[in-house]
This record gives C-alpha cells, sequence and structure tokens, in this order.
C-alpha cells in the first residue's frame, strides 16, 4: 500500500451559514426546535430567512468546518461537495480554497440554489438551525475521483448528506475505493434525526465493517444503540467499531479503541458565544492527532481544545490559530 499525499478528503454539504443572534421567544413564536436542525424547503427557508435580524454569512457544512480546522492544524485535506453556479456557490468556492483545502468539484447549473442553513443564535450561544439543502443534495457519484479518495489516510463522511439518494451512492462508492486502497473511513452521525431516517443503513455499514472511526454525540448514541444509559451505549457501540469517539458538550468526550479508553473533560471557556461546529471542530483536532499517530486521550484533548476555540465566537470555522493552541499541549 501506497502512503497517502493526503490527511483528510471529506464528502459533505456545501452550505453557506446564515447567522443572526435571536431570542427564545422569537424561536418559539417561528416554531422552531430550540437547538435542533430541521431541513426546510424553498419556501420556509424564505420565511425564516425574513424573520431573521442582521444577518452574518459564512462557509460551513459539517464536514467542510472539520476540514476548515484540520487544515488550520496543518493537515492537507480536499473536499467533495456540490454548489450551484451561483454568488453563495462562489462564496463556498473562495471560502474553502483560501483554507487550502483542494476543491475541484464543478458547479451545478440552474436551479436549486446553493445550500444554505439558517442560524439563530440564542443569548447562551445554543443555535437552532435550519437547512436548505439547494444543490448539495445533487451530487453525483460522477463527481468523484477514485483516485484522490485512495490517496488520503481518511475518508470523512457526514451522516446529513446520507439523506439524499444522489449523494448517498456517492459515498457508497467512495467507502468502496477507501477500503479498496487500504484506507480508513471515518463517519460523523451529525444529529438523530438522521438516525431516525437512516439508522437501519448506518448500522449495516457498521455490521459490515465499512466504518473505522465513528463520531457521536450523546443524543445520537442513545438513538443508534436505544440504550438510554451513556455508558452502556458506549459499551454496546465500541464493541462494533475499531474506534469510537462519544461528545458530551459540557462534560468532555470519551474514545474508545478495542480494551484502551480514554476521556477528557471539556476546556474551560470564558463565554460560550455560539455552539454552531462545536463537534465538527472537535473531530478536526481528533482527527489531526490520529493522522499523526497521538496518542488516544491526547486527542481527544486537542478536540477539546479546537471545540473550545470555536464557541469562543459567531460562525463554525476557527478564527484563532489552531497550531498554536496545539503547540501548547505539548
Amino acid at each position: 500500500m501506497s502512503q497517502p499525499s493526503l490527511d483528510v478528503i471529506a464528502i459533505g454539504n456545501a452550505i453557506v451559514d446564515v447567522m443572526a443572534p435571536s431570542s427564545d421567544e422569537a424561536i418559539e413564536q417561528l416554531g422552531l426546535v430550540r437547538g435542533g436542525m430541521t431541513l426546510v424547503d424553498t419556501d420556509r427557508a424564505r420565511e425564516l430567512y425574513e424573520a431573521m435580524g442582521p444577518a452574518r454569512e459564512i462557509s460551513g457544512g459539517s464536514a467542510a468546518n472539520t476540514l476548515a480546522g484540520l487544515a488550520a492544524l496543518g493537515a492537507s485535506c480536499a473536499f467533495i461537495g456540490q454548489v450551484a453556479d451561483d454568488q453563495l456557490g462562489e462564496v463556498f468556492a473562495h471560502d474553502i480554497r483560501a483554507g487550502g483545502i483542494a476543491f475541484g468539484t464543478p458547479a451545478r447549473a440552474g436551479d436549486p440554489p446553493t445550500a444554505r442553513c439558517l442560524i439563530f443564535v440564542s443569548p447562551d450561544g445554543q443555535r437552532t438551525m435550519n437547512t436548505y439543502l439547494g444543490a448539495s443534495q445533487f451530487l453525483p457519484a460522477a463527481a468523484l475521483d477514485e483516485s484522490t479518495i485512495a490517496s488520503a489516510a481518511v475518508l470523512y463522511l457526514e451522516g446529513y448528506l446520507w439523506d439524499p439518494e444522489e449523494p448517498r451512492a456517492a459515498m457508497r462508492k467512495a467507502i468502496s475505493a477507501a477500503k479498496g486502497a487500504g484506507r480508513k473511513v471515518a463517519f460523523t452521525l451529525s444529529d438523530a434525526f438522521v438516525i431516525s431516517r437512516h439508522g437501519d443503513d448506518f448500522r449495516k455499514l457498521i455490521a459490515a465493517g465499512e466504518i473505522d472511526i465513528l463520531f457521536a454525540n450523546q443524543d445520537e448514541l442513545a438513538a443508534l444503540t436505544g440504550e438510554a444509559n451513556f455508558d452502556a451505549g458506549v459499551a454496546a457501540l465500541a464493541s462494533q467499531v475499531p474506534l469510537l469517539v462519544v461528545t458530551r458538550g459540557a462534560e468532555g468526550a470519551v474514545a474508545v479503541a478495542g480494551t484502551e479508553r480514554a476521556e477528557v473533560p471539556a476546556e474551560p471557556i470564558a463565554k460560550v458565544v455560539d455552539t454552531t461546529g462545536a463537534g465538527d471542530l472537535f473531530a478536526a483536532g481528533f482527527l489531526f492527532g490520529h493522522v499523526r499517530g497521538y496518542p488516544l486521550a491526547q486527542s481527544l484533548k486537542l478536540g477539546a481544545v479546537c471545540a473550545a476555540e470555536v464557541i469562543s465566537h459567531y460562525g463554525a470555522r476557527p478564527e484563532a490559530d489552531l497550531r498554536e493552541l496545539a503547540a501548547k499541549l505539548g
């Protein structure tokens, strides 16, 4: 097996986040689930956008955010995702390339437009996300360069993109390419609602040995395993995947690899401004440590440091120098 030329290649939604502060009362009046993620259609996306206060547009998407963190740490990365040939598509492409991430998926002509996520941020930093998937759900398998996928040490997939048919087929093809080259496949479950729709698919992937590294939060863990008790859920899933990483918000994170288990607390910060991207940047820090051969606990610690950085400001992309923060860990 040849040495990988990329650290991580990811497939995910190519989304531009539109973020605005909001009161919890306004969120309730709009009929939104505070702290949740809801898929919306064109009309609902327009209605919610009109209801938002002054907003900031920041390129996002779960897997793309993770790559932004990885690249900021010094990893070599590539992204596969579908944008439309429109203004937000240009914004997304510019931002991801400016972060040093290779991105060569051709823009899609015509409707639907580039995906956007309308995010209402509560005073305590909690984010309520409403996602219009637009062009991102039309990523064809033909857009994949299997040789590039085979050149990466890790293929990283986001569960959010499993919902639409075309990208689901693309991700299955990518898994085959990565596995055929002897590479690792990492998968993030993304959200409990995704598991409610596709949990059987995910369980089959796990049972077939297709997933080497699985990322989940405690709610997703419960949804996938059916275990309300956290430790019981970890035990049930850890026996099925080579490496399981579970985040617990303010309670930190746990990783299990075979008989080895490591746990870290959340990093203390002065103020939580916006939790958007916390899980994405945790995955970035952990994966960076993993591809560099760090011990399990150190990879978890780096994940916690990256998550703490991103929740200290608006937006799901890092603003501080992550390499400097990582260097302090030794």
